[in-house]
């Protein structure tokens, strides 16, 4: 799948996601505006997270990575952006480059982006089979898992948890179940 961003002149990515419509009215954590099942789980996605993240609170993302991999994203941010211009507060952005077998993390404050984290234990993600990342909420961090084993922690870069209201998915993944 070809990259769906450019970059503009301040360095910020330019992100291409088509704009979505009224919500569905399920009692999940992540809802896709959409009333289609289908389109609601397309990548790209958008998604609001009813209330925001808090500690306790955790973001389940199920699905299945494509035959021919490049790279795909998972972005935790504060408000949806426009289909131009990403929000300038985004809590975790993760980038997983199957090339390199990475799984690259940053966070942009205030339309800054911090330095990328790169260490992780083992590179779980393989072409054309499923996974499950679920991305916890804790006081002081997010914690990630991967299929039930922990990959990573990010140290939250911004205070007001509440805020990061939408969940972005992009790349070369097919979406099977978001909770």
């Amino acid at each position: 799948m070809a990259e769906t961003h450019r970059v503009t002149a301040q360095g910020r990515k330019r992100w291409s996601f088509p704009q979505r419509s009224a919500t569905d009215g399920r009692e999940s954590s992540v809802r896709a505006p959409d009333q289609d099942v289908q389109r609601k789980l397309a990548v790209p996605f958008r998604g609001h997270i009813t209330g925001g993240m808090r500690p306790g609170r955790k973001v389940v993302l199920v699905g299945v990575v494509d035959p021919s991999p490049d790279r795909f994203y998972v972005a935790l941010t504060c408000g949806c952006g426009t289909s131009r211009e990403p929000p300038p507060d985004v809590a975790l952005e993760l980038c997983v480059r199957f090339r390199d077998r990475q799984v690259l993390r940053r966070a942009c404050v205030s339309g800054f982006w911090g330095d990328v984290e790169k260490a992780i234990p083992f590179f779980p993600f393989i072409r054309d089979q499923p996974f499950k990342i679920e991305i916890h909420c804790e006081h002081g961090r997010f914690r990630v898992f991967v299929d039930g084993q922990q990959l990573f922690d990010f140290a939250h870069r911004l205070t007001s948890l509440s805020d990061i209201d939408t969940l972005w998915i992009k790349g070369s993944i097919s979406i099977t179940k978001l909770a």
